[in-house]
């Protein structure tokens, strides 16, 4: 079996997110999603719009995604490659290289982001690019 593991916010699911997800689920047999927590975006000075739980919920009702794990700090990566047996590591192309120091455990894959779409562009098309225009 074929592990894949992704990581992110996802916020404000949209169709960028679910194509990655589809695209990750493709490269392997079990897709985990680590979803950064509330207390972690804090830390890197985000705000999702979504709670930790809600877009965990969310995640689950994928039928891409086999198993969501919270994502508590940038330094987790190598231990969830080595606990959860992962073969393939994913992320969108803006970060590459990024995550190159994960290839000494798995292999690390880099997928075109969905043009057009992004939860960035989703808040500023609404006018909601500034966190304190909206609440949780």
């Amino acid at each position: 079996m074929k592990k894949v593991i992704t990581y992110g916010t996802f916020d404000l699911l949209h169709k960028g997110h679910v194509r990655l997800l589809k695209r990750a689920k493709e490269l392997g047999d079990d897709l985990t999603v680590c979803v950064s927590t509330d207390e972690f975006n804090a830390e890197k000075g985000k705000k999702a719009y979504t709670s930790y739980e809600d877009r965990k919920y969310v995640l689950e009702a994928i039928r891409y995604v086999d198993h969501v794990i919270p994502e508590k700090s940038w330094d987790q990566k190598i231990k969830d490659v080595k606990d959860n047996d992962i073969d393939i590591f994913v992320m969108g192309d803006d970060w590459k290289g990024k995550f190159d120091f994960l290839k000494d455990y798995c292999q690390v894959i880099y997928l075109p982001r969905t043009e057009g779409i992004s939860t960035t562009k989703i808040k500023k098309d609404l006018g909601l690019s500034e966190e304190k225009d909206w609440k949780q």
